[in-house]
This record gives C-alpha cells, sequence and structure tokens, in this order.
C-alpha cells in the first residue's frame, strides 16, 4: 500500500525525505501500471519543496529526476512527471540550501548524460549558484567544450546527441554571460567550411577585437578555395583594415581577391576602395594584364576583361574582346543591349547567334528565347527588314513545330 500523505507519521510538518523516498521507490516499482501513486509522490516532494526545502530533499528530487529520465516506457508522461520534480528540485535550491559547487557538476552531469526533456534552464538556477557555483559550472562548461572532437574543414560534422548537448549547455552560458571568448571557443568546434572561420571572425570584430578577427580571416583563407566564403572572409579583413587605418593592407587584399578569382564582382569591389588612390592607372594595368594575356585561352577571363571594360565605358575595347576571343552568352547580350541603338546590325548577328545556341540546349528557356527574338523584331524593323525578320521567325518555327511549349510563348507574344 502507497504511502498516505494526508497522514504525516506523526509529524505536523508533513512526510519526512526518508519517507518520501520510499513513497517515490514504490511508485517507480509499480511503473506505468500505477500513475496515480507516481503523481501522488511526485506532488509530496513539489509541496516539501516549498515548505521545508533542505539538503535531502534537494538530493531526493536528483534521484526522482535521474529515475524518470531516459527512453523507455511512456516517455511523455514520464518526462512530464521528471520535469515537475526538477520545478520542485530548483525551487529547493533556491532555499540556499544547496551546495553550489556540487549543484553545478549535478546540472551539468543532467542536460549532458540526459539531453531529453526537461531540460535545465540555468536562469532557474543563478541564484542557487551565485558567483561560486556559476564559476565551477562555467570551468565545466568548458572542459565539456573542449573535450569535443574539432570538425575540420572539408569534413562532414556529425552530431551524436551528446555533442549536441554540450554545445547547448555552452550556448545558453555564452548567451547568458555575453562572454566572446566562449562564444568564439563554442564556434570553434566546427570549422568544416569557410562560411565557419566567417562567423567566428564576424563575432570577433563586432566585440572590436581587431587583430583576433583578422587572425581568424587569415586562418579560414589559408584553408578555403575559391568561393563566396573566402570572398566575404576577404570583406571582414578590408573593414577592419579600414577601421584601424591600414588603407596599404586593405587594398592588397582587395588586390588579392581580384587576382584568384577576376571578375566584374571583385574588380568592382576593388574600384571602389581605389577611388582615391593616384597610384590606380598604374594598378589597374597591372592587373588587367594577366587576362588580356589569358583571354585566348580562357573562356573566364575573356568574359571578365569584357565586362569590366563595358563598365569602365570602353564598348569598342570589351566588343574587340569578344570578337577576337569570345565571351559567355550572358557577355554577349550585354554587348548586344549595348550596342543595339548605335550599331544595330551587329547587335542582329550576337541576338541571332543567341537564339541559335538557346535552341540547341537541353532544357531551352522558351522566355529568354522570346525575350531576343523580340529584341530582333525590333532591330530588324530599325534598319528597315521587317520581312528579313518574319522569314527569320517563320524558320525557327518550321523546326520547331514539336515544340508547343515555345509556339504558345511566341504566340503569346505576337511573335
Amino acid at each position: 500500500m502507497g504511502f498516505d500523505f494526508a497522514v504525516a507519521s506523526g509529524s505536523d510538518s508533513g512526510p519526512s525525505v526518508p519517507e518520501l523516498r520510499d513513497a517515490l521507490d514504490e511508485a517507480l516499482r509499480g511503473g506505468e501500471s500505477d500513475w496515480a501513486a507516481l503523481d501522488r509522490a511526485v506532488g509530496a516532494v513539489e509541496q516539501a519543496a516549498r515548505t521545508r526545502p533542505d539538503p535531502q530533499l534537494i538530493a531526493l528530487a536528483e534521484y526522482g529526476v535521474a529515475a524518470l529520465t531516459g527512453d523507455d516506457g511512456d516517455r511523455q508522461r514520464r518526462h512530464g512527471l521528471a520535469g515537475r520534480l526538477l520545478a520542485a528540485h530548483a525551487i529547493a535550491c533556491r532555499s540556499g540550501t544547496a551546495d553550489p559547487t556540487r549543484l553545478a557538476k549535478w546540472l551539468l552531469r543532467l542536460r549532458v548524460e540526459h539531453p531529453d526533456p526537461p531540460q535545465v534552464r540555468l536562469a532557474d538556477y543563478l541564484a542557487a549558484l551565485g558567483e561560486t557555483g556559476l564559476a565551477a559550472y562555467r570551468e565545466g562548461a568548458e572542459a565539456l567544450c573542449a573535450a569535443l572532437p574539432v570538425v575540420g574543414y572539408g569534413e562532414a560534422p556529425r552530431y551524436d546527441r551528446r555533442r549536441w548537448a554540450v554545445l547547448a549547455v555552452v550556448d545558453e552560458l555564452a548567451r547568458h554571460t555575453g562572454d566572446v571568448d566562449l562564444r568564439v571557443r563554442l564556434l570553434a568546434t566546427d570549422l568544416s567550411s569557410g562560411w565557419h572561420y566567417l562567423r567566428v571572425a564576424g563575432v570577433l570584430q563586432e566585440a572590436g577585437r581587431v587583430a583576433e578577427a583578422l587572425e581568424w580571416v587569415q586562418r579560414g583563407l589559408q584553408v578555403t578555395g575559391k568561393g563566396p566564403a573566402r570572398l566575404r572572409l576577404i570583406d571582414v579583413a578590408v573593414d577592419e583594415c579600414l577601421r584601424v587605418g591600414w588603407f596599404d593592407r586593405a587594398m592588397e587584399l582587395r588586390e588579392r581577391a581580384f587576382r584568384e578569382s577576376p571578375d566584374l564582382s571583385t574588380y568592382l569591389r576593388l574600384r571602389g576602395l581605389a577611388a582615391e588612390d593616384e597610384r590606380w592607372p598604374q594598378r589597374r594595368e597591372d592587373l588587367l594584364r594577366p587576362l588580356h594575356e589569358n583571354a585566348a585561352r580562357d573562356v573566364r577571363q575573356s568574359t571578365a576583361l569584357v565586362r569590366i571594360l563595358m563598365w569602365e565605358g570602353e564598348q569598342e575595347a570589351a566588343w574587340r574582346t569578344a570578337q577576337q576571343h569570345g565571351c559567355t552568352d550572358d557577355a554577349w547580350q550585354a554587348l548586344a543591349e549595348e550596342r543595339a541603338e548605335r550599331h544595330p546590325g551587329e547587335a542582329i548577328a550576337v541576338y541571332r547567334d543567341l537564339v541559335e545556341h538557346e535552341l540547341e540546349e537541353d532544357g531551352e528557356d522558351d522566355t529568354r528565347i522570346a525575350d531576343m527574338l523580340e529584341q530582333l523584331r525590333l532591330l530588324f524593323t530599325r534598319t528597315g527588314q521587317p520581312d528579313a525578320f518574319s522569314r527569320y521567325l517563320d524558320g525557327i518555327k518550321s523546326r520547331h513545330t514539336t515544340d508547343r511549349e515555345l509556339l504558345d510563348e511566341l504566340a503569346r507574344r505576337g511573335l
């Protein structure tokens, strides 16, 4: 028979802790066949936590939480009861009778060994921990974090339950304390991509710790290849260099980024920084020389040069480069759009080549084809050749009579 919590075994203050322990053990032995007994036992501990907390009761609540957590049985009901005991435990601890260091160790052990609900909230225990307990909690959390294997660059992150639990502990603590070093330690457990280095550098940048932010940028640049993460790392480094007045170093970073990934976007980043640099004309010549030299054998560099020349207003030079060395379709289209007003005949030739190339592609873009044909209709009309456009369009339709999607799109445009 279960303990009658309405009778206090001769005590007006309620059952003693040993009696509460016996009742809880009996209810646990009954298991899920007697949820009512478990509910009564937990309720008695809750009542005692509010009225007469002491170290023995704290230990009992810890015992009950451990007994009710786990994966077996009706997890939802068991975890619900464990959550009630954990709340009672927090109330009892706030009475000032808990040993702060012991409490810190128990909370960490619970969070790491039992990562499922109930979830420990650090805020519920701050008063009980005090400075001594919080320092012990932090020391333990840092040790757990330091023991985690670092996910290296290019490795696939694998997160088991324990790793997730440790990271959650450190994350909550870092947010509570606002400690930048703790945040860095947390983020540095996963360096599997350039973006992860960028996150660390960003945290240090926000904290105004320039030298350390640049150190993490440098570490990231050493391992990352070409790509957006690398460019963002350079952006962070340039921002920090400019903040402390290191203009030449910022220029070196921008030039390095352009040499590694020569395209219009990296050029514009560099050009914006060099606006007030009297050495820019010579630097520009030195930077573009490799593109001129490599354009004949690398269409990507030829395309980059074409786009840069167009942006600089050197349209004829861009056109000659494209004619001599070629470029990608999107660069040809930009050239055609620019030349349509002054050289419609040249623009017609470009658009026709682009249309034919798109028609030959698998998964052709019907919308893009129709857009270019509309441009061609305007150009043929402007040059007094509307009949020539009609013949050209009829030829396309006759060659693609089975392509209903294309023909429907053309009909929708009135073509």
